[in-house]
């Protein structure tokens, strides 16, 4: 009877250190999550300021306008080796193209921030769709997404010559496999905008042709 009782008693003994390990592990990782956030943010602003070169405006204030974004709209900023990547909350109902109202104050704020900071920079518009439907159909409404928001930064003053739309139909998923209704499909149903170096604007409204392309709607 003692020999079980030491058992039992060793067992959960070895049960509570093995839970508290977890829990431990579980709190680092946070933390490392947290400060990989916090360092992706401090170099996508200090690389927008870099490529701008003669910025139009005070660095300080660009650092709160991206926070601004961050905050109210949900804003990931990614720095890049030639810009800045926006993924925005910006999506799209099933099978369709349309902006939503509730998306078009991300979508002014965006305009003001990148005119205001880096006129004459190219602006990639990508434009994605879920994992319903064929490839060529999803491909043609992946690109008619980043069309209709191309089109709405050009109301909201951005030159249409610096603009160009991209579909990439369902790549790059969000929520992989989530189509139509399923929980997380909006989200696969998106655009991101890609701010580029400086330089001399590309032609405007391309389709890319030579990107892999699948299903989605």
């Amino acid at each position: 009877m003692r020999t079980n009782l030491k058992s039992v008693t060793t067992f959960f003994a070895s049960a509570a250190l093995l839970a508290g390990c977890a829990t431990q592990h579980s709190v680092k990782r946070v933390r490392l999550l947290a400060e990989n956030e916090r360092s992706d943010r401090i170099a996508a602003d200090s690389a927008f300021a870099k490529q701008m070169g003669a910025l139009q405006g005070d660095v300080s204030q660009l650092r709160t306008d991206l926070t601004s974004m961050r905050t109210e709209f949900g804003a990931k900023i990614t720095a890049m080796e030639d810009g800045l990547k926006f993924a925005f909350p910006v999506n799209f109902a099933f099978n369709d193209a349309n902006v939503r109202p509730e998306d078009q104050a991300a979508l002014d704020r965006f305009a003001a921030v990148s005119q205001k900071y880096y006129p004459g920079a190219k602006i990639t518009v990508e434009g994605f769709a879920d994992p319903a439907g064929t490839v060529r159909y999803n491909l043609d409404l992946s690109r008619r997404r980043a069309e209709s928001v191309s089109g709405y930064l050009t109301g909201k003053g951005v030159p249409n010559d610096v603009l160009r739309t991209v579909g990439y139909g369902k790549t790059r998923l969000v929520v992989p496999g989530a189509a139509a209704d399923a929980p997380g499909a909006e989200q696969n149903r998106r655009v991101v905008f890609v701010i580029e170096s400086k330089g001399e604007a590309a032609p405007a409204n391309q389709t890319a042709s030579a990107a892999p392309v699948t299903s989605g709607q």
